[in-house]
């Protein structure tokens, strides 16, 4: 595995309620090796959009923020910076890829300027580079006629071209390390392809490294190398991404693996797809031992009452299960 470009150590992200303190992210351990993808995967809810915005520190605060932990990029943590000193890491050294571009961009400004005014607030080019590199950008991400849609506002696109324009935005000051949350929610099959082959050849022309949040397995299987697996909060399995498709370790990672459609035979198309029983538990009222206790087929008594800790099954196969402790 490649020396890692970001290291995570327990970090616990809360949300203040009315009813209580939720933690979103919790203890979580994660490395983001250099140059390779790495996707995070689980359930609506379980905290994997949180860790991105933890990352670039836009956690609202209120009700949000980070109570502890480290996030480690190169030399610096970032939990411990000023915002003005984020500000300069934020869309120049570190971007992210929002889910949803048309309330992502500014509907009332045109892309070239958006592109425009992150190149000069981070490379202090005047503004006829800025919109030369603008179009650049727009061009790298295919987009065709560059120089005339540089002009556009993000209702003149479709949603295929607006997605295209946040990528265009987050490579413009070539990141080493973008942050993508989503980026094929709401597209079309041809268009997700389109816009996943897109990052996949950025990521290789660029050397950047990509965290590729989703909870489309098909998705994490085409396009990481590493694989980390959430629940409720938690990293619980956390490896090579071939591995965890041929040899998952954790019964949530089983459940999620069995519940996606195959093709094959008849048979294996008429076999009824598993469903992982019951439901997520309220992260403001956490059972004891094991989140995923009550949901559990190979539930044991300690299970109940002792929370497992990750448990490194050899060759960097991370697991937080009894099973193997």
């Amino acid at each position: 595995m490649n020396q890692p470009i970001l290291s995570i150590r327990e970090l616990t992200t809360v949300f203040k309620t009315d009813l209580g303190l939720v933690r979103a992210v919790d203890g979580l351990d994660l490395d983001v090796p250099s140059s390779s993808t790495l996707g995070i995967v689980g359930e609506s809810g379980c905290g994997k959009s949180t860790v991105g915005l933890s990352i670039m520190k836009l956690i609202p605060d209120p009700p949000g923020r980070i109570v502890r932990g480290r996030i480690l990029f190169g030399q610096q943590d970032l939990t411990r910076l000023s915002n003005n000193r984020m500000r300069r890491i934020r869309g120049n050294e570190i971007s992210m890829i929002f889910q949803e571009p048309m309330t992502s961009l500014n509907p009332v400004r045109r892309i070239g300027s958006l592109i425009s005014e992150v190149i000069r607030l981070h490379q202090g080019v005047s503004w006829k580079e800025a919109r030369e590199k603008s179009i650049q950008a727009l061009a790298q991400v295919k987009i065709p006629s560059p120089e005339l849609r540089v002009d556009d506002y993000p209702h003149e696109m479709s949603g295929g071209m607006r997605q295209r324009a946040m990528i265009a935005l987050a490579i413009s000051c070539t990141p080493r390390l973008i942050i993508a949350d989503e980026p094929t929610t709401a597209l079309d099959v041809t268009i997700q392809a389109q816009i996943l082959s897109l990052l996949k050849g950025i990521q290789t022309s660029l050397g950047t490294s990509i965290i590729l949040i989703t909870h489309d397995l098909g998705v994490i299987a085409e396009n990481t190398e590493q694989v980390a697996v959430m629940y409720a909060g938690q990293l619980v399995e956390y490896a090579a991404t071939s591995r965890v498709f041929e040899q998952p370790l954790h019964p949530y990672t089983t459940g999620l693996l069995l519940s996606v459609p195959r093709l094959g035979s008849k048979a294996e198309q008429k076999r009824r797809l598993k469903v992982i029983p019951g439901a997520v538990p309220n992260l403001l009222t956490l059972p004891p031992g094991c989140r995923f206790a009550q949901r559990c087929e190979q539930v044991k008594p300690e299970c109940r009452h002792s929370e497992p800790d990750l448990i490194d099954r050899g060759n960097g196969h991370l697991v937080r299960c009894w099973k193997y402790a």
